[in-house]
C-alpha cells in the first residue's frame, strides 16, 4: 500500500520536473556520452527526468527488500504466536513432555517458560480468551471437574494424564463403563485408574474376583473389603489366610494396622477371628504387635494382653501400659484414646 502512494507521488514529482525543464528551462535536445558510449539525442527535459526514474526504481527496489524481510519477520511473530497458543493448551491439559522450538527471541521466552510450567485455568477465562482453541479446551476442562465425560481424542493425552484418569472417573461413575471392564484391560489406563476402579470394584465383588485383581489394592480398597466381612448386606466371607495374602502387597504403618482393626471392629468380623488374625500378623510383622494390643485390649481379653506386656521391655508400648494401669486402678478409658 505505501510503496503504490510513494508511486503515485514520486510519478507526479517526476512529470512536473519534466514539464517545468521543458517549459521554463530549454526545450533543447542533447546527446551525452555514457561510459565512452554516445547516447542517442533526446530533450533535456528527458535527460533530468531519467535520474529520477533510476532513483525512483533504486528507491523502489530497497523498499520492496525490507518489505519482504519484513513480511518474513512478521510471518516468523504469526507462526510463534499460533505456537504459544498451542503451548498455552498443552499447559492447561497439563501435558508432561513439551517441547516447542521458537523463531522469535520474545516468544522463545514465553515457550521456555509455559515447558516448565502447570497451568490451573480458572472458569471464568471460558470464552473471555477470544481464541477459539483455548475456549474449546478450557470448556472441556471445567466440564471435567464437573463430572461430564468429555472426547478428549483430539488433544492426544496420555493414559497417566490427571484430565483423562478424571474424564474415565466421570465415565463409571455415569455407568459408561464399569470397574470391571477397566480392570480387564488395565494395559490401556494408568495404574491410578485401576486402582480407583478397584477400590470400586471390591464392595461388591466375590472374593475370586477380589483375589484375582489384587494387583490393584490400595489400603482404601482394603477398607472396604474389610467393611464386608460377615456384614449384613454384600457380605463377604474369607479366611485369616486369605486376608493376610492381601495384607502382604501392601506396606502397612503400625497406624494402618491398628485402623484396620478399629474397621473390622465396626464389622461384622467375630472377635475370635479378628484377635486371632492380628496375632498371626505380630507373629510374622513387628509394626502389627499395635494393633494386635489394641485388638486384645477392645475385645476385653486382658490375660493374653497382659502376657504380652509382661514379656515387653520397659520402652515398648508405653501407651497400652499406660490404659492397663490406669484400667487396674479403676479408671475407664476408651482404648481409642490410647492410640
Amino acid at each position: 500500500m505505501y510503496i503504490k502512494r510513494y508511486s503515485i507521488a514520486a510519478f507526479i514529482w517526476i512529470a512536473l520536473v519534466g514539464w517545468y525543464v521543458y517549459a521554463y528551462v530549454t526545450q533543447d535536445s542533447m546527446s551525452i556520452d555514457m561510459f565512452g558510449i554516445p547516447m542517442p539525442s533526446l530533450k533535456t527535459a528527458l535527460w533530468v527526468v531519467v535520474p529520477l526514474v533510476v532513483l525512483y526504481l533504486a528507491s523502489v527496489l530497497h523498499m520492496a527488500f525490507y518489505s519482504m524481510l519484513g513480511n518474513f519477520k512478521l510471518r516468523g511473530y504469526e507462526k510463534d504466536f499460533e505456537k504459544i497458543i498451542d503451548a498455552i493448551i498443552d499447559a492447561y491439559l497439563g501435558k508432561k513432555s513439551r517441547h516447542y522450538t521458537f523463531k522469535t527471541d520474545r516468544y522463545k521466552l514465553l515457550g521456555t517458560l509455559l515447558e516448565k510450567t502447570t497451568v490451573f485455568p480458572n472458569a471464568e477465562l471460558i470464552g473471555a480468551t477470544g481464541n477459539e482453541k483455548i475456549d474449546r479446551v478450557l470448556k472441556a476442562i471445567e466440564d471435567i471437574k464437573n463430572g461430564e465425560v468429555v472426547d478428549l481424542k483430539p488433544f492426544s493425552l496420555l493414559p497417566e494424564n490427571p484430565l483423562v484418569i478424571q474424564n474415565e472417573k466421570n465415565r463409571m461413575k455415569k455407568g459408561d463403563v464399569s470397574a470391571s471392564d477397566i480392570l480387564s484391560n488395565c494395559t490401556k489406563y494408568a495404574d491410578e485408574l485401576c486402582q480407583f476402579a478397584y477400590t470400586e470394584y471390591v464392595k461388591t465383588a466375590s472374593l475370586h474376583n477380589i483375589l484375582k485383581y489384587k494387583a490393584y489394592l490400595t489400603k482404601e480398597a482394603l477398607h472396604e473389603i474389610m467393611a464386608r466381612i460377615n456384614a449384613d448386606e454384600r457380605t463377604l466371607s474369607i479366611s485369616n489366610e486369605e486376608l493376610i495374602e492381601l495384607l502382604n502387597k501392601l506396606e502397612l504403618s503400625k497406624q494402618d494396622y491398628i485402623e484396620l482393626s478399629i474397621t473390622l471392629s465396626k464389622g461384622g468380623m467375630i472377635p475370635e477371628q479378628r484377635m486371632k488374625l492380628f496375632e498371626m500378623l505380630s507373629e510374622e510383622k513387628e509394626d502389627a504387635m499395635d494393633a494386635y494390643l489394641f485388638t486384645l485390649f477392645d475385645l476385653e481379653m486382658l490375660a493374653p494382653a497382659d502376657e504380652v506386656l509382661e514379656h515387653s521391655q520397659p520402652d515398648e508400648f508405653q501407651n497400652f501400659k499406660a490404659y492397663r494401669a490406669l484400667k487396674e486402678c479403676g479408671k475407664n478409658f476408651s482404648i481409642y484414646l490410647f492410640v
